[in-house]
């Protein structure tokens, strides 16, 4: 006996062994009906919109790098201003 203070479902007290194969493709065609399919369009403007984002995020991070890269330059060339 656990020291689980949670309580039991119905799925805990099952002896079932694992599903068969042909039962759990059954189930997968079954979930993937399922599923709502964007459009073409919707799709089309999905990917402009993730596309739009990476660039962005790119030219952040190479700025950022850039930025902290002459930083570091600057701070362990140990220029003096004589």
């Amino acid at each position: 006996m656990t020291d689980s203070k949670a309580v039991r479902g119905p799925r805990d007290d099952r002896s079932e062994g694992r599903t068969s194969i042909p039962t759990f493709y059954r189930q997968v065609v079954a979930e993937l009906r399922k599923v709502v399919w964007p459009t073409q369009e919707q799709l089309v403007t999905y990917f402009a919109v993730v596309m739009v984002f990476v660039l962005v995020m790119m030219a952040i991070v190479a700025g950022l790098d850039l930025g902290f890269g002459k930083l570091a330059f600057e701070v362990f060339t140990g220029r003096s201003s004589e």
